[in-house]
């Protein structure tokens, strides 16, 4: 699992060490990682650490090559790092804007087909679970980039998937998992610089999103369920203002002034006022 030292990634450790599973976990931080790992493995859960920078070619390879070194192969993959810039696009540096494209579409997809080639050697394949976002259903000002790359990475992953399932041989499975706004530093380290928009919609806490990753990764294969959004009625609406754009525009500034003041909201409860 990569990004899997705080948030998201952290939940999910925990929710697959709760089902027995054996971990592989990177992340470019070492020091938080190993002790997180730590706790895991005195609950008697055997983990693998990396330190990766998974945004390269090397540091992609070096997780694969760590999880097939010590436990002799993997059935799950979980691709869940990704980096955010905030800012409109004129404000962020060329090499900024670069970085997040190269951290949240061309590593995932990098790490996808080495994933794929591996799980196809398996009997019984395997599953690559990518944690997108609901940004990536609609434009978000402020994050036109970020939610470029997770639109990206559904459309790589649902095309895939389609690929894969014609092929002969082991079933390998590719399964997304698209929040909201969630309860993690991610998002509330930066609360001044999210857009309106995100706070419109209900936060979610990373457990749940957690939970979300490892049904995707252990669901039958038969289920037909390619992606899961939370909140679910958020990927309703997201999908009704992506295929109806107008809708989107119409609605957005009632929306948006909903969420200044939930983030009015989160700044004084963060500041342990009461709400």
């Amino acid at each position: 699992m990569t990004g899997a030292s705080a948030g998201i990634g952290a939940a999910a450790a925990r929710a697959f060490a709760a089902e027995g599973a054996r971990l592989v976990l990177a992340a470019r931080g070492l020091e938080r990682l190993t002790r997180f790992a730590e706790e895991l493995r005195a609950s008697g859960n055997e983990v693998a650490v990396v330190r990766a920078d998974v945004s390269t070619d090397e540091g992609g390879r070096l997780v694969l090559e760590t999880a097939l070194d010590v436990f002799g192969g993997f059935d799950v993959w979980v691709n869940n790092a990704a980096l955010h810039h905030r800012g409109p696009v004129l404000d962020l540096s060329p090499e900024s804007l670069g970085d997040m494209v190269s951290a949240n579409l061309r590593a995932p997809i990098v790490l996808t087909r080495l994933a794929v080639e591996h799980l196809r050697t398996r009997p019984e394949g395997g599953t690559v679970v990518q944690v997108a976002s609901l940004a990536g259903f609609v434009p978000v000002p402020g994050s036109a980039v970020y939610s470029a790359t997770k639109f990206g990475l559904r459309v790589f992953s649902l095309a895939l998937d389609e690929e894969l399932r014609v092929l002969p041989g082991p079933c390998v499975r590719v399964r997304l998992v698209s929040p909201g706004p969630v309860a993690t530093a991610f998002l509330l380290d930066d609360l001044d610089r999210v857009a309106d928009l995100t706070f419109s919609q209900p936060m979610s806490t990373a457990e749940a999103v957690a939970s979300d990753i490892v049904e995707a990764a252990f669901e039958a294969s038969d289920s037909g369920k390619i992606e899961r959004t939370r909140p679910w009625r958020s990927g309703y609406l997201a999908t009704l203002a992506y295929v109806w754009p107008r809708l989107g525009r119409w609605a957005r500034p009632m929306l948006e002034r909903g969420g200044r003041r939930m983030r009015e909201r989160l700044r004084r409860a963060m500041d342990g006022q009461v709400t």
